[in-house]
């Protein structure tokens, strides 16, 4: 109806972490805007509780890079690994009262090298391609570390 107050809309505390990385598991990094030199890989909530961790992983990294997850050479894949993390304290107020945790769903997704990225200006200013160690250093978020570290694990020796 005109003219009634909507309920706020909170984010929802199932996000995605999507490692994007080449065949030679080069990681692509973005950095988010005014974050300093917080470097990550593709994250994101879910938009409604019944999106399913996949169609959000699609729709992030097609917000964020603009790459396309169904381009030829691109394989997106579930890697059935799950990272429950308390919300940082500045970012509650994006959630419902009472809510503290997240649970994110880990995906890689290789691309040709070479992949065109076209960042979201308002969310990142910059991006980078580094080996997975390397990424793995330089991400800000420990999960995102991690997940760069496993990377060798989910994916065939390139050829």
């Amino acid at each position: 109806m005109a003219g009634m107050p909507q309920e706020p809309r909170y984010k929802l505390p199932e996000s995605v972490l999507v490692v994007i990385h080449t065949p030679a598991l080069e990681v692509l990094l973005i950095r988010r805007t005014g974050g300093g030199e917080h470097w990550q890989s593709v994250t994101g909530s879910k938009d409604t509780p019944d999106e399913s961790f996949e169609a959000t992983a699609r729709r992030e990294v097609a917000e964020e890079t603009g790459i396309d997850t169904g381009a030829p050479g691109c394989v997106l894949t579930d890697w059935a690994l799950e990272n429950v993390y308390d919300i940082w304290p500045q970012w509650l107020h994006r959630y419902a009262p009472g809510v503290v945790r997240n649970r994110e769903r880990v995906f890689g997704l290789c691309v040709p090298a070479g992949t065109p990225v076209v960042l979201h200006a308002r969310e990142h200013d910059a991006f980078r391609w580094l080996p997975w160690r390397a990424a793995a250093d330089a991400c800000f978020s420990a999960s995102n570390a991690e997940a760069c570290l496993l990377l060798p694990r989910f994916t065939a020796p390139p050829a």
